[in-house]
C-alpha cells in the first residue's frame, strides 16, 4: 500500500482554505465514480446483486425492492413486526436537522472548534498505510463532513446514513464544497456491501447512536477488504463525572443512550475477526456538535498559540484516559 499520509496536510481544508481553493483542489481523483461504487452495492437482506432502475432497485436473489427516493438509493433491509421502529425515530430526528450548520461545518465555524475537528480526523487515519486512491464508505456518515473528508485525501467514498434528509444534505456539501460521494440511506447493523469489498471502512461518533454497536462493529470488520477505522466515544471516569455534574450526557437528543466504547474489548473483538490492531489510543477533547461562546473566544488570534499549547500539556497528561478513541487496523497480512 502507498502512504496515506502524505496526503493528510490536505485537511488543511478545516483549518480556514477559501472557497476557491477547495474548488481548485479538492475534487477527489476518482471523477465519475459513481458507476464503479454502485457495483459494491447489494441487498442487505441476501446481499445478492442489484438491478438498478430508475426509481427502484431489485435484488436479483431475494426480490426485494428498495426505492430509489430524490436520486438516492435506500438500501434498509424490512424488519417484521416494527423491530426497526427505533431506528426509524433515528432517522426522522436527523431528517430535521438544521440543514445549512449541517452541510457547511466546520466551513465558517470559529478556529478551535475546526482546530480540534482537523486533529481528530488526523489522528483516525495516522497510522494506516493506504493505496493512494482507496475506496472507502463512511457508517453513520451524517451531511457528509467524513465523506469530504476522506475525498480530500484522495478517497471514492459511499457515505451511509440511515437518514433520507442527511444523505439529501451530503450530496448537498458535495456539489458545494467540489468533491465526489455517493450518498446511500443504509441501516449501519446490516450494510448493503460485499463481504471483504471495500478498502476502508471509516465511522466516527456514529456508532454509539446504534442499539447494537457490536453489530455495527461486525459490519465494518465483514465489509472491509483492507482497514477500519472506528473513532467514538470512550469509556472514561472523567466523562461519567462530567455527566453527573451537566458537562456532558448520558442521552443524545435524538433519544439515544451513548453507548461509549471500551477500547480492549473493542480491540479483542477486531482481532479476532482477523485483523491486526494498529493503534487504539485514547486522548482527551471536549467540544459541543455546535460551537459555542469559549470556541469563538479561544478562537482570538492572540490566544491561538496558548490554547494550542495548553491542549497539548492536557492530553500529554490526561490524554491516556480520556475520553476519545481511535483504534484502528488492518486486515491480517495486509501492511499497517
Amino acid at each position: 500500500m502507498g502512504a496515506t499520509n502524505t496526503h493528510l496536510r490536505r485537511a488543511a481544508w478545516l483549518c480556514g482554505l477559501s472557497e476557491s481553493e477547495l474548488a481548485a483542489d479538492g475534487r477527489s481523483a476518482q471523477g465519475g465514480a459513481d458507476a464503479a461504487l454502485l457495483q459494491l452495492l447489494v441487498c442487505p437482506a441476501c446481499r445478492s446483486d442489484l438491478e438498478w432502475q430508475a426509481q427502484e432497485t431489485r435484488c436479483t436473489g431475494c426480490g426485494a425492492a428498495y426505492e430509489i427516493l430524490d436520486g438516492i438509493p435506500v438500501l434498509r433491509p424490512a424488519e417484521p413486526g416494527g423491530a426497526d421502529a427505533q431506528k426509524d425515530v433515528q432517522a426522522s430526528f436527523f431528517d430535521e436537522a438544521d440543514p445549512e450548520f449541517e452541510v457547511t461545518r466546520p466551513h465558517g465555524t470559529p478556529w478551535l472548534y475546526r482546530r480540534l475537528l482537523a486533529e481528530k480526523f488526523r489522528r483516525s487515519l495516522d497510522a494506516l498505510q493506504l493505496p493512494a486512491h482507496p475506496t472507502a464508505v463512511t457508517i453513520c456518515g451524517g451531511s457528509g463532513m467524513d465523506a469530504e473528508f476522506l475525498a480530500r485525501v484522495g478517497a471514492s467514498v459511499i457515505s451511509t446514513d440511515i437518514s433520507l434528509g442527511a444523505a439529501q444534505r451530503t450530496r448537498e456539501r458535495a456539489q458545494r464544497y467540489g468533491f465526489d460521494v455517493l450518498p446511500v440511506v443504509a441501516d449501519a447493523e446490516a450494510l448493503p456491501l460485499r463481504d471483504r469489498s471495500v478498502d476502508l471502512l471509516y465511522v466516527h461518533d456514529g456508532l454509539h447512536h446504534l442499539d447494537s454497536p457490536q453489530a455495527g462493529v461486525r459490519e465494518m470488520l465483514r465489509t472491509s477488504r483492507l482497514a477500519i477505522s472506528i473513532n467514538e466515544p470512550a469509556q472514561a471516569r472523567a466523562t461519567m463525572l462530567a455527566a453527573r455534574v451537566g458537562l456532558s450526557e448520558h442521552y443524545e437528543e435524538a433519544g439515544n443512550f451513548i453507548a461509549r466504547v471500551d477500547p480492549q474489548t473493542l480491540a479483542a473483538e477486531v482481532s479476532a475477526a482477523g485483523f491486526d490492531v494498529v493503534r487504539n489510543e485514547r486522548y482527551a477533547m471536549v467540544y459541543h456538535h455546535e460551537p459555542g461562546r469559549a470556541s469563538r473566544a479561544l478562537s482570538q488570534p492572540g490566544l491561538r498559540g496558548l490554547t494550542v499549547t495548553a491542549l497539548r500539556a492536557f492530553n500529554a497528561v490526561a490524554g491516556g484516559s480520556g475520553n476519545k478513541l481511535t483504534l484502528q487496523a488492518v486486515r491480517r497480512g495486509e501492511p499497517g
